[in-house]
């Protein structure tokens, strides 16, 4: 098993897992998570198998983008180009590998966590994951693929999402069509094992041609809004409001945004 701080990657079942670790912090996305995610990325491609599992330790799957690192960065519109091109650029190559892609969420996928869960070509989730957006909420724009919810669960439901932040249990991002199945705590682990042992055992250059019609078809530029996201990260980021929504989180206040002033 190829291992680090924040991201392992290992092969078992026939399948490669990337697993983020850092689960005593909810599993943020700064720089060093995803230099750690990239190698693991970079380590699933040269395993060169057919499914890849991605996973998290802890009661959180992820909770979004570090606003811890955000608050401490000298230039947090710089800090927040830097941090939001390095996750897109894996994002992108989950997009596009060769293999099938499943996220496995259990707790919560808040903000790029929902996203990252997101970019692959399955979600399955516990009875107990939940997902909110929450950008917005504390003055910043979606990341992450965030604006590709569209192409799976409709403009109406998307901007629902990202203008309001609900709160979608598992059951209901299964309704909304992003999570494709769900499954009980209790069973989840076996249920998402006998979808890897379906695709593991499948035709790997028919299921990797049908995930590219597909995703041809309801994507032909994802890269696209990947860049739109990161231009509107850096802007928000950089701003008043994205430094008050970011101080204010951490204050565990509600925010006062200057803009509304």
């Amino acid at each position: 098993m190829a291992e680090t701080a924040l991201v392992s990657f290992e092969v078992r079942d026939g399948a490669g897992w990337i697993t983020l670790n850092n689960a005593a912090h909810g599993n943020p996305f700064n720089l060093e998570s995803v230099a750690d995610l990239r190698r693991a990325v970079a380590s699933a491609k040269a395993a060169d198998v057919g499914v890849i599992v991605i996973r998290a330790e802890g009661k959180s799957f992820s909770v979004g983008g570090d606003l811890g690192a955000f608050n401490e960065a000298a230039d947090p519109g710089a800090y927040l180009d830097d941090l939001t091109n390095a996750l897109h650029r894996e994002v992108s190559e989950l997009m596009h590998l060769d293999a099938i892609v499943i996220s496995a969420v259990q707790g919560v996928a808040a903000g790029a966590g929902v996203a990252f869960a997101a970019c692959a070509d399955l979600v399955v989730a516990s009875e107990s994951a939940r997902f909110t957006m929450a950008y917005t909420k504390v003055g910043l724009t979606p990341d992450g693929g965030s604006s590709l919810l569209v192409e799976s669960i409709g403009l109406h439901r998307t901007l629902y999402m990202a203008l309001l932040n609900p709160l979608f249990t598992a059951r209901e991002a299964y309704l909304a069509g992003l999570v494709a199945e769900v499954h009980s705590d209790d069973t989840f682990d076996d249920g998402l094992a006998q979808i890897v042992a379906q695709l593991v055992n499948g035709s790997r250059p028919a299921l990797v041609e049908a995930k590219r019609l597909i995703r041809a078809q309801a994507s032909p530029a994802p890269e696209a809004a990947l860049r739109r996201e990161v231009l509107a990260m850096r802007d928000a980021a950089g701003s008043p409001d994205g430094a008050e929504g970011v101080a204010s989180f951490l204050d565990k206040r509600p925010p006062a945004f200057p803009s509304n002033s």
